[in-house]
């Protein structure tokens, strides 16, 4: 029999404040196969690990069980102490009694004997332990970027002036993203094209990134450091190659469409860059609204095309690459209007959201940079801004704050001021939340120098009453409602992921959270990396964040890549789910429900075979065969039944 040590931290008082840790180690004193129980205060720290690795070569221990804290926080600290003392790291086990048992009771009588449990299972799992080794997996050095927004544009450039190859992959014709469509940044107020625009020209001329605007990923297969991945050029109607964007076609094509980028309040050609900065600047055909695809008739662009660049009989190609790690930077979408009731439901035409006011502000923007109505093009007087729509609802919408809404309705607020000195904006808040650097700063200007109006309150409804939008909400510092007859309302709208963010989640195999975010592996210790390994987060992807918050993550991001591939090759982690050909009939059923296509059935042998490196040890297989053949390295069926009869002993 193996002999197992096993070592009880207090955590401080998170876990001795609820735990009986005397009572503890005295109980496992004599369980079958402990030969040393040792507690300390914290295990995590040198002298606690000091101890773990001097008792392992003392008492010639062959496997240990730390009882602490989540295995995601320090399983891997654990095992390198095992390791530097000679002992096979995959021979500790972590028996959690914080998370599972000290945070969640409050009766010590009863957390002490759940402890007890806990650690006596995890004792019985480690008694049938093997010595695993890493498998190693080589590593290709180019990374796959999707999303061409400032966080895919700044992990993207950070990766390449690393010294890798990156694949930059958007689904519009031109980088920029969300960014490109803002006209000034909070809270300093400068351009955002000014900030932006060399970030996009440095994308396109640097030699290690490879821009693919107007694609999307179609195909996903692979691992960490060997990923395989087919992308799909939507057909732009328009050889860019021979294509010099002189914007003649633009200028002469008669059909026009509402603009994406200015949300709708001017109309575009249906050849068109979507904005004057666009990287790369040249044309696509809209296939939805251009005449010669609707009528067969004009194709006047391809007439006035000098460089013969107009093929209206381009079709969609495929491109395979491989890469050894991707980033997740696909941005965000707002919440429509439409879906507010009480403010009109997007039928109010000088009812808007915070982006579209951003258009009307912006100098290349519908107006050029002044404020008009969008009904009647008049300058509004007085305009009411109304902050957490959709947001920080949980009975209509959605629970979560959008972050970002606080700073830039001051500063639309602000703006406005600057551009029509004797009009007079309002801002509904719930709270005020101004929690980056120099945000209160930027807040207390706005009231002092601008003389925002901020009422705290909710509104309860918004109405068209002749040429005015009537506002009726509340003031609650002063306990009194509130009508303002305004000439225009702006919604700071929720941020919501972009579409097709879920479909791309099942696609690349990682994790959403219930607002349809992507969810990091852990909010604190590995904040930009995913669940499935290689794949990383950056942006407002995994959760609303502002621009600042954006880069730093996207640095982050590609900190992780730079450091993935500096390694010879990875080592890929062992506890992979096998097969045992004497019991595996090929059925196949494991197969079916494996999600990393680590499993195939070799049909002349009849049985199941694995490919280690793909596979990681979700049990999926293992609970669906109906052989017992396929068992999980280090968690077999045996020793799960020894787990529960060691639980149901007491």
């Amino acid at each position: 029999m193996k002999r197992i040590g096993v070592f009880v931290c207090h955590c401080g008082i998170n876990i001795a404040a609820t735990v009986d840790i005397e009572s503890v180690v005295k109980d496992l004193e004599d369980y079958p196969g402990v030969v040393l129980v040792h507690d300390y205060k914290y295990m995590c720290s040198d002298p606690g690990q000091n101890m773990i690795k001097e008792k392992i070569k003392s008492e010639r221990l062959d496997g240990i069980v730390v009882a602490a804290c989540s295995p995601t926080l320090h399983e891997n600290t654990f095992r390198l102490a095992c390791k530097t003392a000679g002992m096979n790291p995959y021979n500790c086990e972590i028996a959690n009694i914080r998370e599972q048992c000290s945070w969640v009771h409050k009766n010590k009588d009863e957390a002490t004997l759940k402890a007890k449990l806990i650690i006596k299972s995890i004792v019985e799992k480690a008694l049938l332990d093997e010595e695993l080794e890493p498998v190693k997996v080589p590593v290709i050095r180019k990374a796959l970027v999707l999303g061409g927004g400032i966080a895919g544009i700044q992990a993207a450039l950070s990766i390449a002036n690393s010294g890798h190859e990156v694949i930059l992959v958007e689904r519009q014709s031109s980088i920029g993203g969300r960014m490109a469509q803002l006209s000034e940044t909070f809270p300093t107020l400068d351009c955002s094209q000014c900030i932006l625009t060399p970030k996009m020209v440095d994308v396109a001329q640097h030699d290690k990134i490879r821009l693919m605007t107007y694609s999307e990923l179609e195909d996903i297969s692979g691992f960490v450091g060997n990923f395989k991945v087919k992308i799909r050029q939507k057909a732009k109607y328009v050889d860019w190659d021979k294509c010099t964007g002189c914007g003649l076609c633009i200028e002469k094509c008669p059909k026009k469409a509402p603009s994406e980028f200015d949300q709708g309040l001017e109309k575009r050609k249906a050849v068109f860059t979507p904005f004057p900065q666009a990287v790369p600047n040249k044309p696509v055909i809209d296939h939805e609204n251009c005449t010669y695809f609707k009528t067969g008739k004009c194709q006047l662009c391809k007439i006035v095309c000098s460089f013969d660049a107009v093929d209206f009989d381009e079709t969609e190609t495929f491109i395979e690459e491989e890469v050894g790690a991707i980033v997740v930077a696909t941005g965000y979408d707002v919440y429509p209007v439409l879906n507010m009731d009480e403010y009109g439901s997007g039928k109010l035409p000088d009812v808007i959201d915070g982006l579209s006011f951003e258009r009307i502000l912006s100098a290349s923007g519908p107006t050029g940079g002044e404020v008009r109505r969008p009904s009647d093009g008049t300058v509004p007087k007085e305009i009411v801004f109304i902050k957490c729509v959709g947001s920080r609802d949980p009975e209509n919408h959605f629970p979560y704050c959008s972050k970002i809404c606080c700073m830039y309705t001051t500063k639309h607020a602000m703006l406005y001021k600057h551009r029509v000195h004797d009009g007079q904006p309002y801002i509904f808040y719930m709270d005020v939340r101004a929690g980056g650097k120099g945000y209160e700063e930027f807040y207390q200007r706005a009231q002092e120098e601008d003389n925002v109006i901020f009422l705290r309150g909710k509104v309860s409804k918004v109405y068209q009453d002749d040429d005015k939008v009537v506002v009726c909400g509340i003031d609650t510092i002063y306990g009194r409602n509130v009508e303002i007859r305004a000439d225009m309302v702006v919604l700071a709208m929720a941020i919501r992921p972009s579409k097709g963010v879920v479909e791309l989640a099942k696609l690349l195999k990682i994790a959403i959270d219930q607002n349809g975010f992507l969810t990091e592996a852990h909010p604190k210790l590995r904040p930009v990396e995913s669940l499935t390994a290689g794949i990383y987060l950056a942006g407002c992807a995994q959760a609303p964040k502002d621009i600042p918050d954006t880069v730093a993550q996207a640095s982050a991001t590609a900190s992780m890549v730079s450091n993935l591939f500096s390694q010879e090759y990875l080592l890929h982690e062992p506890l992979i789910t096998g097969v045992n050909e004497d019991l595996c009939s090929g059925c196949g059923v494991c197969v079916t429900v494996c999600p990393y296509d680590a499993r195939k059935l070799n049909k002349e042998e009849g049985i199941v075979e694995v490919n280690e490196v793909l596979c990681e040890g979700c049990g999926s297989c293992s609970a669906a065969c109906p052989s017992g053949a396929a068992q999980q390295k280090n968690f077999t069926d045996t020793q799960l039944s020894n787990m529960i009869k060691a639980i149901l002993a007491e």
